[in-house]
């Protein structure tokens, strides 16, 4: 969830004005020329309300050779059936775009779409050829296709791997987090974001915690959904230099499970003095979800030893953050955190969640709603009347692993409703209901379809 240079959208030039805008503008301004970054408004506490942001792309086209283009709004192409293939008319096309438009048929024949025979079918289906579309052969998934989003963030990659896991595509999976693996640092830790061809860091943001939690939850969640336990073992092994690296940070960081790690950006994006939960609580999934792993590469020793490192830092995260469970240690201002608290961020059922978390939970979405009926990342996000599809999407999932079928449906049914005319999801929707920035977004495509999954398997278990 970006939140810097590629949020430089929401500027004044884009907002509309207000009585005392002009003063304001000048102020915002004074603010860019302070910082010189251009990030005024992450920081600047009187932002302009009901800011208006351009939709930059309405979906994104892959043609035959691979090569990708974003998609403009109001273009009047269409997509070949079960594609991302762009054509005039679909008798216009040419028999590569054909070819290439059954690879895709098969390649989504090749694992489920969940939702089949719901109203919430085509938004998965458009999902899944969304993801499929901003992942790279050499495994790394860009946020988005237009310029400021066209990285890896070790997060989207990390929420990818496991959507395209559990929709079928064990290997995509692994390929995405193959990426993860060749990316991170010796020290197990990773930068903000990374360019797609791995070479590196675009930028001089930093290392960010969260980041290392994120790759090795979703290595051990992608290993657990081998079936075989040969294959599994052989996926553990190619995984091992990322699960060891990251265990070992995760460890030095918490002083094995004893406190909470230093402050470090999360999902936000913006340095911190303060320690947040947006970190803390993925290195506790990071943690929980590990075993397993470890299991599979045949070191039930340090599997059991992981475990014990995950409850005492469960016990450690909880006691710090209780009993408001705010983004800040101490403060209460709740943000979309709270929810990697819940399941299926983590391995316990809704009756095991503590109390207090879900009196958080419950009241967070009154308190980051916006006039779109979506939600703000977190409580002291700015007022800007912007509602952001990842945290939207994040609490679709969590109402589904907590078995709130109406929460999760009714949250999934506001996606829906805000999608783009060629049905990608974007990444804001605007207080008059507008798609906008970009779209498709990654990580809310994959939240969709991790959500979709869930509801199946509550379906499938009254069946």
């Amino acid at each position: 969830m970006p939140a810097t240079d590629d949020d430089a959208s929401a500027s004044p030039a884009h907002v509309r004005r207000r009585p005392r805008a002009a003063l304001l503008a000048l102020l915002l301004v004074a603010a860019v020329m302070v910082t010189g970054t251009g990030r005024a408004l992450e920081v600047w506490p009187f932002s302009p309300r009901n800011a208006t942001v351009a939709l930059s792309s309405a979906g994104i086209s892959v043609a035959p050779d691979g090569t990708r283009t974003p998609i403009p709004p109001g273009s009047d192409v269409q997509f070949l059936p079960g594609s991302r293939v762009a054509v005039a008319s679909p008798g216009a096309a040419t028999q590569p775009q054909l070819d290439a438009a059954q690879e895709s048929r098969d390649w989504l024949a090749a694992g489920t779409v969940p939702g089949a025979g719901t109203d919430f079918e085509d938004m998965a289906v458009d999902a899944l050829l969304d993801v499929r579309a901003l992942t790279l052969d050499d495994g790394a998934v860009v946020a988005g296709w237009s310029p400021n989003w066209r990285y890896a963030w070790p997060r989207d990659n990390a929420f990818v791997a496991v959507a395209l896991a559990r929709t079928g595509h064990v290997e995509d999976a692994l390929t995405v987090v193959m990426f993860l693996q060749q990316v991170q640092e010796a020290d197990g830790s990773f930068e903000a974001r990374y360019l797609p061809d791995g070479s590196g860091p675009p930028d001089d943001r930093g290392i960010q915690t969260d980041a290392t939690g994120w790759a090795l939850w979703a290595a051990a969640t992608v290993i657990a959904e081998i079936e075989s336990p040969q294959d599994r073992a052989r996926a553990a092994r190619d995984l091992e230099p990322l699960l060891e690296r990251s265990l070992a940070h995760i460890r030095d960081l918490t002083d094995d499970g004893t406190t909470l790690p230093p402050p470090s950006p999360d999902y936000w994006e913006v340095e911190t003095s303060k320690q947040t939960l947006g970190t803390s609580a993925p290195l506790l999934m990071a943690l929980a979800a590990s075993p397993p792993a470890l299991d599979a590469l045949g070191d039930a020793r340090a599997a059991r030893e992981v475990a014990t490192v995950a409850e005492s830092f469960d016990a450690v995260v909880h006691d710090a953050f209780a009993p408001g469970y705010g983004r800040y240690l101490g403060g209460s201002s709740v943000d979309t955190a709270v929810a990697f608290l819940l399941p299926p961020f983590l391995p316990v059922t809704a009756d095991e969640v503590p109390r207090a978390v879900l009196s958080a939970w419950d009241a967070a979405p009154t308190r980051m709603a916006r006039p779109a009926g979506g939600l703000a990342p977190g409580t002291s996000w700015k007022r800007d009347g912007i509602s952001w599809t990842p945290t939207t999407s994040v609490f679709a999932l969590a109402s589904a692993g907590l078995g709130d079928e109406t929460g999760a449906v009714r949250w999934l049914r506001w996606l829906d409703d805000h999608r783009t005319t060629l049905g990608s999801i974007p990444e804001k929707v605007l207080f008059d209901g507008s798609p906008a920035q970009l779209a498709p977004l990654a990580w809310s495509s994959a939240n969709v379809l991790l959500t979709l999954v869930l509801l199946d398997e509550a379906e499938a278990g009254r069946g």
